[in-house]
C-alpha cells in the first residue's frame, strides 16, 4: 500500500474506534478489557505469521525491544487512556492525545537523534490549535469537570507519553529490521500478558461481558483497531518518521465527530469547521516534502515580481 492509503486507513479505522471503545466501558475493568483486546489481536497475528511462513525466531535483545514496544504502545497507553476517558469528556481526551505530535518530535530528537524539522513543528502547532477549536465547547467547560480533572489530565498525559515512546521504539525496531507484523504480534502478546499480571496483582476480576455489543466491539477493536490500523500506522512510522505519522492523531477525532453527527447529537459550528480547516492545512503542510515547500516559497517572490 502507498503512504496515502496507509494514512487514510489508519485515520478512518481509529476514528471509528472511539465509538467502539464506549461499549468496552462498564462491567469489565478497563485494564482487563485492554488485556482481552490485545491478547486476541496477538494470537490472531501469531497465527497469521505462522500460516504464511513469517519469521518468528528472534534474538533475546529483539524480544526485549518488542516487549518494551508492546507494553508502552499496546498496554500502558490504552489502560491509562481508558482511565482518562472514564473521568473527562472524549473531546478533552482527543486534545490531550493530540499532544503526541509534539512528544514524537521531542522524543525523536532526544532518543533517536533526529533533527527537528521546522515545517513539521509549524504543522503540529497549527493542528493543535485547530483540534482545540473543534473541541472548544468541551475545553471551555473544563472547570466544571470536578475534582478528578487534574488526575485525569495527568493520566491522559502519561498515556500519551507512553504512546510516544511506543512510536519511537517501533521506529527503532524497524531500523533494526524487525518486521512490523512480527513486532506487533509479539508486542501485543507481551502487552496483554503484562496487563493481565498487573490486573491480577490489583485483585481485578477476569470476568467477561456477554452482551453482543461488548463482544462485537472487542472483535472490531482487536481485528480492525489493533491488527489492521496499527500495521498501517507503524508502517508509516517507519517510512515517514514518528513525527509525521502521528499527525493522524489530529484527524481521527474528526472522523469520530462526524460519526457522532450521523448517529448521535453532535452539530458542526462555524468554530469547529474553522478548526477542521486548520487541521487539514497542517496535514497538507506536514505531508509536503521539505524541498518542495522550499521550492514553493522561492517561487512566490518570483511570481509577485512578474
Amino acid at each position: 500500500m502507498n503512504n496515502l492509503s496507509l494514512y487514510l486507513t489508519t485515520v478512518l479505522i481509529w476514528g471509528s474506534t472511539w465509538f467502539a471503545i464506549t461499549f468496552q466501558l462498564g462491567e469489565v475493568a478497563s485494564l482487563v478489557s485492554v488485556a482481552y483486546r490485545f491478547a486476541l489481536a496477538g494470537i490472531l497475528l501469531m497465527l497469521f505469521c505462522a500460516l504464511f511462513g513469517k519469521r518468528l525466531r528472534f534474538a533475546w535483545r529483539e524480544h526485549l525491544l518488542m516487549f518494551l514496544q508492546g507494553n508502552f504502545l499496546f498496554g500502558l497507553n490504552y489502560w491509562l487512556m481508558y482511565l482518562t476517558t472514564e473521568r473527562i469528556s472524549s473531546g478533552l481526551v482527543a486534545v490531550i492525545f493530540a499532544g503526541i505530535v509534539f512528544l514524537n518530535i521531542l522524543n525523536g530528537r532526544i532518543i533517536l537523534g533526529r533533527p527537528i524539522q521546522s515545517h513539521v513543528l509549524l504543522a503540529a502547532m497549527i493542528g493543535i490549535i485547530g483540534i482545540s477549536m473543534v473541541f472548544w465547547p468541551e475545553l471551555a467547560a473544563v472547570e466544571s469537570a470536578g475534582g478528578d480533572i487534574w488526575l485525569a489530565l495527568g493520566l491522559g498525559f502519561a498515556a500519551t507519553y507512553c504512546a510516544s515512546l511506543g512510536n519511537i521504539l517501533s521506529s527503532h525496531n524497524q531500523e533494526r529490521k524487525i518486521p512490523v507484523l512480527q513486532a506487533n504480534a509479539f508486542g501485543m502478546s507481551y502487552g496483554a500478558l503484562s496487563m493481565m499480571v498487573i490486573a491480577a496483582l490489583m485483585g481485578l476480576e477476569f470476568n467477561f461481558d456477554s452482551r453482543p455489543e461488548y463482544i462485537a466491539s472487542l472483535l472490531y477493536l482487536s481485528v480492525f483497531g489493533s491488527i489492521i490500523a496499527f500495521s498501517c500506522y507503524l508502517t508509516l512510522v517507519g517510512r515517514l518518521g514518528a513525527d509525521k505519522a502521528s499527525y493522524a492523531s489530529l484527524l481521527f477525532p474528526v472522523i469520530a465527530l462526524q460519526l457522532s453527527a450521523w448517529f448521535e447529537s453532535f452539530q458542526w459550528t462555524w468554530l469547529s469547521i474553522l478548526g477542521l480547516l486548520l487541521v487539514l492545512i497542517g496535514n497538507v503542510l506536514i505531508m509536503t516534502p521539505r524541498q518542495r515547500l522550499l521550492g514553493l516559497l522561492k517561487a512566490v517572490p518570483q511570481s509577485k515580481a512578474s
